[in-house]
C-alpha cells in the first residue's frame, strides 16, 4: 500500500486497482468484515458509502464524515438501503432514518442493528442539493428541490429584477429548473422554458473524462425553442459554472436565436478549488476552473491563500472584478453568483455540517 494524495491505492502489474478492488483490499486486510469496514473508512479520504451483501445481512457503512449519504427505508416484510431516499418510495417503502457520519448497520428483515455508532463530525457535499441529487431526494432531511427553490428566490432578492427590467426567467435543464422557479415567483417575472434537454441518449455532461465530450454532450443535449427565445430579455439560472465551456455556448445559441439579452445566473458561488472527494469538480489542474483561470491572469498561478479568500469574498473588490471579467469573456449580458451564505442558510442545518471547500477551500 502506497500514500498518494491522502488516498491508498495497492499497486498491480497492471497499473493501479480501480475503486471496488481497492475498497475490497482494504477490507480483506482485516480479520472481521467490521474492522475491515472501520479501516477503510481511516485510510480512504474522502466519500466512501458502501452497500456490502453477505448472508448475514445486508452491511451499510457511511464514510467518516458522511460526504455521501446513506438511506434506510422500511416496509411490513423488510428494510432497504440506499443512496437518495426517492428510489424506494414507489416500492411502498417508508423512511426509516438516514445513517450517520461513520455509521456502519446491518440490515436483516427483522430490523436494523448498529455496529458502530456514528460520529459527531459531519462535511456532508453541498453539491448533493445544489446538482448532484435528484429532484425528489432529501438528505439530512432536507428536500433537494425545495433547497434549489430557496436558492433562487435568494438570487432574486439580491437582484431586485421585475418584469420591467427582464421578460423571463429560464433554468439550464435539469438541475436549473428549480433553481429558476424560486426565482421567478420570487421576483415576478413569468418562469419560462426555453430550453429542453434531450435525454435518451446524452448522460451528465461532467461525467466524461475527455474536454472534448463534455463540450459535444453540453452543446447536443439542449435544444432551444425560438418562439420562446426570439426577442426576450432572460434572465438565465444553471446550477454553477466549472469550466465556462457550457453555459458559455448555452448562452451564444441563445443570442444566436435572437435573445435580446441573458442575464446569468449561478446557484452556487464561484469554483475557487477542484472537490478532493466527488467527480462533479475536479480537474487535473485547478488551472481549469474558470473563476482561476481570471484569478491567475491579475495575480499569476501562485496565489497566495489569504488573496484567493479574498476573492471568494462576495463583498470585495477582487471579487467583482473577477466576475466582471468572466462575464465579459463568457458573453453573457450580465453575471451574477449566489452568495455562500444565502446557499447555506437555503438548506437550512447547520453549515458546520455542510463540505464548502470547492467555493472557499474550508473541509
Amino acid at each position: 500500500i502506497i500514500q498518494k494524495g491522502g488516498t491508498h491505492f495497492l499497486e498491480m502489474s497492471g497499473g493501479d486497482i480501480n475503486a471496488t478492488e481497492l475498497v475490497a483490499t482494504l477490507i480483506n486486510q482485516k480479520d472481521n468484515l467490521i474492522e475491515g469496514i472501520r479501516y477503510a473508512q481511516e485510510r480512504i479520504d474522502g466519500a466512501l458509502t458502501l452497500l456490502l451483501l453477505t448472508p448475514d445481512g445486508l452491511y451499510c457503512a457511511r464514510d467518516k464524515l458522511g460526504r455521501t449519504p446513506v438511506m434506510i427505508g422500511r416496509k411490513e416484510d423488510g428494510y432497504c438501503a440506499v443512496f437518495e431516499s426517492c428510489s424506494y418510495l414507489n416500492l411502498e417503502y417508508e423512511d426509516d432514518r438516514e445513517l450517520g457520519p461513520g455509521e456502519i448497520a446491518v440490515l436483516t428483515p427483522e430490523g436494523v442493528k448498529t455496529l458502530v455508532a456514528p460520529g459527531k463530525d459531519m462535511r456532508i457535499c453541498t453539491f448533493l442539493w445544489i446538482y448532484y441529487g435528484y429532484p425528489s431526494a432529501r438528505y439530512e432531511g432536507v428536500s433537494v428541490e425545495e433547497m434549489r427553490y430557496h436558492c433562487g428566490m435568494a438570487m432574486a432578492e439580491r437582484d431586485g429584477f421585475t418584469k420591467e427590467d427582464v421578460d423571463i426567467v429560464a433554468g439550464v435543464p435539469d438541475s436549473g429548473i428549480a433553481h429558476a422557479m424560486g426565482y421567478a415567483n420570487r421576483s415576478g417575472v413569468p418562469f419560462s422554458r426555453p430550453l429542453v434537454k434531450y435525454t435518451p441518449t446524452w448522460p451528465r455532461s461532467f461525467m466524461p473524462t475527455i474536454q472534448s465530450k463534455r463540450n459535444l454532450i453540453a452543446k447536443m443535449k439542449l435544444i432551444p425553442i425560438h418562439e420562446l427565445i426570439r426577442g426576450k430579455r432572460m434572465v438565465l439560472v444553471d446550477d454553477s459554472i466549472v469550466r465556462g465551456t457550457q453555459l458559455r455556448e448555452t448562452a451564444e445559441f441563445l443570442f444566436e436565436s435572437g435573445a435580446k439579452e441573458v442575464h446569468a445566473r449561478a446557484a452556487c458561488p464561484p469554483i475557487l478549488f477542484g472537490c478532493k472527494y466527488l467527480n462533479f469538480s475536479r480537474s487535473n489542474s485547478e488551472m481549469e476552473l474558470i473563476a482561476r483561470r481570471v484569478i491567475a491572469e491579475e495575480e499569476g498561478e501562485n496565489v497566495d491563500r489569504t488573496v484567493l479568500d479574498d476573492y471568494a469574498d462576495p463583498d470585495s473588490d477582487r471579487y467583482h472584478k473577477m466576475v466582471e471579467k468572466i462575464c465579459k469573456r463568457m458573453g453573457f449580458t450580465s453575471l451574477g453568483y449566489n452568495r455562500l451564505d444565502d446557499m447555506l442558510d437555503a438548506a437550512g442545518i447547520d453549515p458546520s455540517k455542510m463540505c464548502t471547500y470547492c467555493w472557499n477551500g474550508r473541509e
